[in-house]
């Protein structure tokens, strides 16, 4: 009797719907869809006793680009919660029409929202084109079938004396709004005056700019106008005017 009353007991635990978790709500999140973190969790429809949260808190900080933290807790009979801590961005990189957030630790995730006042860096390698094999798979009836593809960056991090460069020259220069970037020359900008002006990488900017002024300061006086001016080499600046 007993054993029956138990089995009896399970079975409607199993198969009442008060015990599967439904509602999730999920705190913390700013730029990151509550939707995208629930379905990373896979607890949605779950049962409470096949629910485990710590399972569920690593597939979200897994598959969620973007959060650096989560927790999840389960209370009787059915309530579960999600909190998560999202990982702010710093600067937008830009890579053709696609755009991604440079975190702090100079991590590329996809761009979620506008451009919310950041600094932008325009990389300048050139993208090459997605194999179209991936692009397009054949059905069972001949027809040719699109996939979609993730939106994914050249790089998965931006190196450290980029980042720290570009973030570096906003602070010295509050105007600039927009770098551009290639890895043989580093980072430049274009200046309003008509010319683009190359920096390079490193945390000595402010004597970097220094010595780019000096040098347009000079030309100017001798009636040249620079069509362009590197001092990634500050020691051994050189430029091209007329």
């Amino acid at each position: 009797g007993l054993l029956a009353l138990s089995i009896y007991a399970l079975t409607l635990i199993g198969l009442d719907e008060n015990f599967y978790l439904t509602a999730i709500p999920v705190e913390g999140v700013v730029s990151v869809p509550a939707t995208e973190v629930v379905q990373a969790s896979n607890l949605a429809g779950s049962h409470v006793f096949a629910a485990d949260p710590g399972t569920a808190a690593q597939q979200i900080m897994d598959n969620v680009p973007g959060i650096l933290s989560a927790e999840v807790t389960l209370n009787w009979p059915n309530q579960v919660h999600i909190n998560v801590t999202e990982d702010s961005p710093i600067a937008i990189w830009i890579e053709g029409s696609n755009q991604f957030w440079v975190t702090r630790n100079g991590r590329l995730i996809p761009a979620r929202s506008g451009s919310l006042g950041l600094l932008m860096i325009q990389s300048e390698v050139e993208i090459p084109p997605a194999p179209t094999p991936e692009a397009e798979i054949e059905a069972e009836d001949g027809e040719e079938t699109a996939v979609a593809t993730p939106i994914s960056a050249n790089i998965r991090f931006v190196p450290h004396d980029v980042l720290v460069g570009a973030l570096q020259l906003k602070d010295l220069r509050p105007n600039i709004d927009q770098l551009f970037y290639r890895p043989s020359s580093g980072l430049s900008y274009q200046d309003g005056r008509g010319w683009r002006v190359y920096f390079g990488t490193g945390t000595d900017m402010a004597q970097k700019l220094v010595v780019y002024e000096t040098i347009v300061e000079e030309l100017t006086a001798q009636g040249l106008t620079p069509q362009y001016v590197s001092v990634s080499n500050q020691e051994k600046p050189y430029f091209l005017a007329q």
